[in-house]
């Protein structure tokens, strides 16, 4: 029978990490593509970034128990 080995502390928490990572970027091409249909051209990752750190970073970690 295999043996069931788990991942070390700090491997789980790089995981962790990096799926926050992914919903945060996902949270930010979406912010993007909404500024982009308002504007009517695509306003680059970098501006929609920034827009979206500046407007609605604190609130969606605050949304995401963070």
């Amino acid at each position: 029978m295999p043996s069931v080995t788990t991942s070390p502390p700090e491997e789980e928490s790089a995981r962790s990490a990096y799926r926050e990572y992914l919903a945060e970027r996902e949270a930010i091409l979406q912010h993007k593509w909404l500024l982009s249909q308002k504007t009517g051209h695509d306003v680059g990752f970098e501006a929609a970034l920034t827009d979206w750190a500046h407007h609605h970073h604190v609130a969606w970690r605050k949304a995401r128990g963070k």
